[in-house]
């Protein structure tokens, strides 16, 4: 079942032709989360579904707090696969941003490639993707097929 749901997932970010992102021939930078930026307990599936269709060369910008002995440290790491991002297996994945790389500005992400991107907060091994929140993909496209 979770599977069906994820697969329809990918579907709607990749097929739908509208959506909150701004549609012009220049890349995007997004916000990831929008204001909640990159932080525990926002649903990001939900979050890639409303803001979608993503395109190549888009840039998705996470935000999050640097750590402090008070604060639960974040970061993205980028999963190969469907498989490890429904298990939140974090063995091949590649950290993308660091705990302290969210500060400011922002972590950039541009999207290169038309294949699925697997995103993930992997801190203290993964902890906030296998509660379901803090993991989401987007799979873009050719801005010319809007």
């Amino acid at each position: 079942m979770l599977v069906l749901l994820i697969t329809s997932t990918m579907a709607v970010i990749t097929a739908r032709p509208f959506g909150n992102s701004i549609n012009t021939q220049t890349s995007n930078k997004i916000i990831v989360g929008g204001s909640y930026h990159w932080n525990y307990g926002f649903n990001y599936i939900e979050w890639a579904i409303k803001h979608g269709p993503f395109y190549l060369n888009d840039t998705l910008v996470f935000k999050y707090d640097p750590p402090t002995p008070k604060t639960f440290p974040h970061s993205v790491y980028l999963l190969p696969d469907h498989d490890s991002f429904i298990k939140c297996d974090l063995k091949n994945a590649q950290r993308q941003g660091n705990p302290n790389q969210g500060a400011g500005e922002g972590f950039q992400f541009v999207l290169k490639n038309k294949q699925p991107h697997y995103f993930a907060c992997g801190e203290h091994d993964g902890i906030h993707c296998r509660n379901g929140t803090m993991k989401f993909f987007v799979t873009p496209i050719d801005r010319s097929l809007r």
